[in-house]
């Protein structure tokens, strides 16, 4: 079968460019040819630009879609018309963002948060609300021949983030690990490569709908990831548990500073996704052994400095407990 992907070469649409290839599929890629041009040489790379540059596609047809890259209502909507009697299906990629309430359990059914003013496209300011409007063109033009996925945090290598791969590579560093605040409290996140195998499935056979899509299935708390890093990666580390005021009040970012971390009550949503309708739709996940080893032998392979948390800063709070 074959399948368009708008992305392919970052993140999440490389993974799922992989997952076509390897169940045999025929795969175009749109991209600007900007970002890792070298990837993927056996496949159809059509260059164009999403914001009134996508004529190269004007001549091709394919059974799916999966848009990896949309974030603006104005600029979606070009790609989902002029495609929308040249493939079969679309698969949006949203985000778990779009809800307007996080502080209880969230279902695809929780009111998504709507833009003041719907003519903005300030992605950083409305991310959320944006990509909410986003869902809803695509489900205007494809109607059920459309899945919208609100993906939770999307984890594995190769993500740009360090949102989750500081865990992995913390707890590989051994000694003292700064805990942050509720060991009980759940985390939830996604492999890359679960989700992108899920994407091109949904692509090519459906259903449609619309699903929230991170993980794992089971029930998982801080304190459960971070002992199932250690013993996975075979480390020594011992993580020492610090009250939530104690890391703020010391300046540490929630979620930025120190993923997965989400103190108080407002963002507690964000860890309690509902996502029974993805599983029934058949969202599976590998082990979450298998994502953290896997993620940390690709962060041993990239150079540079980390937005996350700081060594240094971490054994001062360490220290004042």
């Amino acid at each position: 079968m074959k399948l368009l992907v708008l992305g392919g070469t970052k993140f999440l649409g490389r993974h799922a460019v992989d997952a076509a290839l390897a169940g045999g599929h025929e795969v175009t890629i749109f991209t600007r040819g900007q970002t890792n041009p070298e990837l993927f040489p056996d496949v159809e790379h059509l260059h164009g630009d999403r914001d009134g540059g996508l004529d190269v596609l004007r001549g091709g047809a394919w059974e799916g879609v999966v848009d990896t890259s949309g974030y603006v209502p104005r600029v979606v909507r070009q790609s989902a018309e002029l495609l929308r009697d040249r493939v079969e299906r679309y698969v949006f990629v949203s985000s778990i963002s779009v809800y307007a309430d996080f502080s209880g359990t969230i279902t695809e059914a929780t009111q998504v948060a709507e833009l003041e003013d719907p003519a903005t496209e300030e992605v950083e300011e409305h991310y959320g609300a944006l990509k909410a409007a986003c869902e809803r063109v695509v489900e205007e033009v494809y109607g059920d021949r459309s899945a919208r996925v609100r993906a939770g945090l999307i984890v594995g290598p190769y993500d740009p983030t360090d949102r989750f791969t500081y865990w992995p590579r913390r707890i590989a560093l051994g000694g003292e690990v700064l805990g942050p605040g509720d060991p009980e409290a759940p985390v939830q996140f996604v492999d890359a490569r679960d989700l992108a195998a899920w994407l091109v499935r949904l692509a090519l056979n459906g259903p449609g709908g619309t699903f929230n899509a991170t993980g794992p299935a089971q029930r998982l708390t801080f304190a459960e990831l971070l002992e199932r890093a250690r013993n996975a990666i075979g480390s020594q580390a011992a993580v020492v548990w610090v009250d939530e005021q104690r890391v703020l009040d010391a300046g540490v970012q929630p979620w930025l500073e120190l993923p997965l971390w989400l103190p108080g009550d407002d963002y507690a949503g964000m860890a309690r996704a509902e996502i029974s309708n993805a599983l029934a739709a058949g969202l599976a996940f590998r082990p979450v052994e298998e994502t953290i080893v896997d993620t940390l032998a690709w962060d041993r392979t990239v150079d540079g400095n980390r937005p996350t948390l700081a060594h240094d800063k971490e054994r001062e709070i360490l220290a004042a407990r």
